[in-house]
């Protein structure tokens, strides 16, 4: 597990700082005679992580101007979590696909997002449909929520290492996106896409935005 939230340097202290991660994979279809995967995931993460509750009671205490999530001396809190991904061949060239994750959401988000809550449903198709076999596209909507405990930092005037901004009027933050990846030739693929999101970063009172995007896959 990283030193701080999201960093680069590692603590090596693995008797007192680990993740643990477990996977199960079924690999069958929920429609009969079509390929499909489902696997189920749980995870624990222990680490020198800040208590949004021991944050914000610091805060009304007085003690600090605004409550803030790493004002803790060293001491080791658990992450935990569980996951669900499911995929599933509708026809030859088009699939579905569903995903849902939550953890307990009272300890610091340390490790990649700001998120404790998701859910998200989309479809892919495989550009055989228009005689482009290694071209992909794809829809998606996603569904993302926090806890309490983490609301109601935030709404104090905490910030994490990704969203914040002083105050906060909880919504989900809804997306929806979608994508085309095309082959140009060889090894080369550019993929546009866009998202439009609802409440960014939790926050009615903001957005919404359209984001737009454009990524490149180059293999040699």
């Amino acid at each position: 597990m990283p030193k701080v939230a999201n960093g680069i340097d590692l603590v090596w202290r693995p008797w007192q700082v680990h993740a643990e991660n477990w996977e199960y994979e079924l690999r069958h279809g929920l429609i009969p005679k079509k390929p499909g995967v489902v696997r189920l995931l749980a995870y624990t993460n222990s680490a020198n992580m800040g208590i949004y509750r021991d944050a914000v009671a610091e805060f009304v205490e007085g003690q600090v101007t605004a409550p803030d999530i790493t004002n803790h001396p060293w001491h080791i809190t658990r992450k935990y979590g569980f996951g669900a991904n499911l995929e599933q061949n509708l026809t030859p060239n088009v699939s579905a696909f569903a995903r849902w994750g939550w953890d307990n959401g009272k300890t610091e988000s340390f490790a990649y997002t700001e998120i404790d809550l998701t859910f998200a449903e989309g479809l892919g198709v495989n550009g055989a449909k228009w005689r482009r076999r290694q071209d992909r596209a794809g829809v998606v909507f996603v569904s993302n929520g926090i806890k309490k405990d983490h609301q109601v930092y935030l709404a104090d005037g905490g910030y994490g290492f990704l969203i914040g901004d002083g105050k906060l009027n909880y919504g989900r933050e809804n997306i929806l996106e979608t994508y085309y990846t095309a082959h140009v030739w060889r090894g080369i693929y550019v993929a546009p896409g866009a998202q439009y999101i609802v409440n960014p970063g939790y926050n009615r009172d903001r957005g919404p935005v359209f984001v737009g995007s454009c990524r490149a896959h180059v293999e040699f």
